[in-house]
């Protein structure tokens, strides 16, 4: 599975110094960012298939809280006709090992354009990049 690792931002914490529960988005979204360049896949899509969350949920473990070590593993778990199934797995590493602190899905659709149309099917190239990637990680 792949993995990438960040720090937690003081911007991303509460007044205790704990990670708010929105901010998890954002690590969904740089752990998918980080997952697409290392597959060679467009980072936002490509014309005629502009990548857009349709819908995410995330389930909480435990807290973050600032400067913790985080590790993002990221797998594809479905490819459909027009969107993918993006899971991401948070795991805070400390001197004790790691520990699990939430588990995140989204659903991400191809469109036409940013500002309209409709779903489109994802590309060949696409696709063929995400089905490498993922046969290629132990």
């Amino acid at each position: 599975m792949f993995s990438t690792r960040f720090r937690v931002d003081f911007a991303d914490t509460d007044a205790g110094g704990v990670v708010y529960f929105g901010r998890y988005g954002r690590y969904l979204e740089r752990a998918v960012l980080d997952y697409r360049r290392a597959a060679g896949v467009p980072v936002l899509g490509e014309p005629g298939h502009f990548f857009m969350i349709r819908s995410m949920t995330v389930e909480y473990h435990a807290p973050l809280r600032f400067e913790d070590d985080v590790e993002a593993f990221v797998r594809v778990s479905a490819i459909g006709t027009t969107s993918h199934t993006m899971e991401v797995r948070l795991e805070r590493i400390d001197a004790d090992g790691a520990q699990h602190v939430a588990d995140a899905r989204a659903v991400v659709v191809g469109v036409e354009s940013w500002d309209a149309g409709g779903a489109t099917p994802i590309p060949a190239d696409v696709r063929a990049a995400i089905e490498a990637f993922e046969a290629g990680i132990p």
